[in-house]
């Protein structure tokens, strides 16, 4: 078992959800915070099922996952 870190961003028709740190693209999408947790869990599963172990240990691993704010 690896613990990975989960974005979650809410929008105003659901939540998205996805891993940081991973290789490839893995997301997953609910109405609610559990159901986007729940799926984006299964699409990482079936990522590693796919590609191998080795897509959970990139070559520069996050370390932390921050959220931001910038005026453009």
């Amino acid at each position: 078992m690896k613990t990975v870190k989960i974005i979650v961003e809410k929008h105003a028709d659901g939540y998205v959800a996805y891993p940081v740190g991973v290789e490839g693209v893995v997301v997953g999408q609910g109405d609610t915070f559990e159901e986007a947790m729940q799926d984006v869990r299964s699409a990482l599963k079936f990522h590693v099922e796919t590609f191998g172990p080795q897509v959970l240990e990139p070559e520069t691993p996050a370390l932390d996952a921050f959220v931001a704010e910038a005026t453009i």
